[in-house]
């Protein structure tokens, strides 16, 4: 199995492992079941055909999360309607088998309706970290195993190899297409049997891939990041499942000033500036821009400011997922120092990560970090450049403004 004359270099086992096969498996590919999760796009497609063309019994699964009858024609949509017709056409044209799964109902209740609660609670969610957390990570292992296979593949674009103590995350070759923001919560038990063949592929190759293997997909459009929303606004789908959130109230400057009125918190987010409807309102004072500093939800108010206000100097974080060496509680005393993600689109940054008391963590960054929102993620790596390991992450519950003199909470949990 090559591209221009290279292996699928997602898990080569090191000669030490003794592996018989490319996914660092101790048996031939042809024994070897692979589960690999179609979602009808491009790159699981070409997944699902470079481990057939390798020889592997390839079993393909498609999820289906969401009333398709709303995305059916719908471009940039995943794991619904056309979707689901498009993998059932690249498993017919590979010759392997195809099972489609209901998974609407755990979908709308782990991923839909907690997205809508946060986002009505003035948070940031990240619905695709929730999605492959709760029940493409949970699910889909269960019925991988339930079909005996070995391992379970996925399009994401991310690497996994052995390391001292199992099996590790590293960042995707192609550093534009890295999906290790959305894959912080992935756990060690599932890591060991999770590959992610495309981890050494750039997003060009794939697609001429698709193209030899003869994929109608080949030339398909990415999916967007939040598939469940049809008409591409999401305040369309928390008004209809929390009502209360688009209750109105005051747009309200850091110094105690009422400036205006909105429509509702959902309609705005940390670090907005455009939109905001205060031209009037700050008239004379057109040399300081505004953006969005936070939000109260319970108060139904938009507090703005200048840029400087936005920049956060550490966050402290809830759910934390360690699948570095060693376990979090065991990091030194005065911190790891650790690059730090806060956003998707965003490089990694300098940072000190410190355990806290109850299994959460703070992130002291080394310069501030702008626009950061509780709910978002905060995903830690190594200190190994592009292709660093992903250390873990965990979900922001506050944030520090930059002009605190200390942090929130101190090494040991308490309170400064």
């Amino acid at each position: 199995m090559t591209t221009e004359g290279a292996p699928i270099p997602d898990s080569r086992a090191s000669a030490s492992n003794r592996a018989s096969n490319s996914l660092g498996l101790p048996k031939p590919a042809h024994d070897t079941r692979v589960v690999v999760a179609m979602s009808g796009g491009v790159d699981s497609s070409v997944v699902a055909a470079l481990l057939a063309e390798e020889g592997y019994d390839v079993v393909g699964v498609t999820l289906q999360l969401y009333d398709h009858g709303a995305a059916a024609h719908r471009k940039g949509s995943c794991c619904a309607g056309q979707d689901i017709h498009d993998a059932r056409r690249v498993a017919a044209r590979l010759g392997i088998p195809h099972y489609v799964l209901d998974f609407e109902t755990r979908f709308r209740e782990t991923v839909i309706d907690t997205f809508a609660q946060s986002y009505a609670s003035g948070e940031t969610p990240v619905p695709c970290v929730a999605c492959n957390q709760f029940v493409k990570f949970v699910d889909l292992f269960e019925t991988a195993k339930d079909l005996g296979a070995d391992a379970l593949a996925t399009g994401h674009y991310i690497s996994s190899r052995a390391t001292r103590g199992g099996r590790g995350l590293f960042r995707a070759m192609d550093a534009a297409r890295d999906q290790s923001y959305f894959l912080f919560a992935t756990t060690r038990a599932q890591l060991d049997m999770l590959r992610f063949p495309l981890g050494e592929y750039a997003k060009p190759q794939v697609r001429e891939l698709a193209r030899r293997f003869d994929l109608d997909v080949a030339e398909k459009p990415d999916s967007q990041d939040i598939c469940f929303v049809p008409s591409g606004h999401y305040t369309d789908i928390v008004e209809r499942l929390s009502p209360g959130a688009a209750a109105p109230g005051e747009i309200v400057h850091i110094d105690g000033r009422v400036l205006g009125r909105h429509a509702g918190v959902i309609h705005y987010t940390i670090g907005q500036r455009r939109g905001l409807g205060l031209g009037a309102a700050v008239a004379g004072r057109a040399s300081e821009p505004l953006y969005v500093v936070r939000l109260d939800a319970a108060r139904a108010r938009v507090i703005v400011g200048p840029r400087e206000a936005l920049e956060t100097r550490s966050v402290r974080l809830r759910d934390v997922n360690w699948i570095g060496e060693g376990e979090l509680s065991d990091l030194p005393a005065g911190g790891l120092p650790i690059e730090a993600r806060v956003r998707s689109t965003r490089p990694p940054v300098p940072a000190r990560l410190l355990p806290l008391a109850g299994g959460g963590a703070q992130v002291l960054f080394e310069t501030g970090e702008f626009g950061v929102s509780p709910g978002q993620a905060c995903v830690f790596y190594d200190r190994d450049g592009a292709r660093a390991r992903v250390l873990g992450g965990g979900f922001i519950a506050a944030a520090e403004a930059a002009d605190r003199p200390e942090p929130i909470l101190a090494a040991g949990g308490e309170a400064t």
